[in-house]
């Protein structure tokens, strides 16, 4: 991805979705079939045991899911429109300070373009590693995404 597309998925993303912009969720890294965003500490944002609400980090997760799958198929929204059909996350321990969220593409963009030009609904997985700062991951989370094709008019 040019540095200029990136920067037209990060602006665009962040206009897009004002609740990622509320938790000050930013951009690390973002290319075809994957992201890394980043999710600063705050005591605003944080639980009862004081590390990231679960919220704030589903949003985190969820974030840089949807931003893999604008950066990969924005070029497809003439046709179909992105649609996230489940998600699930495991958290697997407490995460203290900056939260990082690196996503990955479950299926080449080739697939699923194939299958949208064969008439169909692809869906596709989107894998998620939450993480702090050392590398220790706190948490793992899939969300299923969908290209819905548009009605033709």
């Amino acid at each position: 991805m040019s540095a200029e597309a990136a920067e037209m998925v990060k602006s665009g993303f962040l206009a897009a979705v004002p609740f990622a912009r509320t938790l000050g969720v930013s951009f690390e890294e973002i290319d075809h079939g994957r992201a890394v965003l980043r999710l600063p500490d705050n005591a605003d944002h944080h639980n009862h045991v004081g590390g990231p609400h679960a919220g704030a980090m589903f949003t985190l997760a969820e974030s840089a899911s949807g931003a893999i799958v604008i950066g990969t198929f924005g070029d497809q929204l003439e046709r179909a429109v992105p649609l996230a059909v489940s998600a699930e996350i495991r958290y697997r321990k407490l995460a203290m300070g900056d939260v990082i969220a690196e996503a990955k593409l479950g299926r080449t963009r080739e697939e699923v373009l194939a299958e949208l030009d064969a008439g169909g609904r692809p869906e596709f997985p989107v894998e998620i590693e939450l993480r702090t700062e050392d590398g220790t991951v706190t948490g793992l989370m899939t969300v299923v995404w969908t290209l819905k094709p548009n009605k033709s008019s």
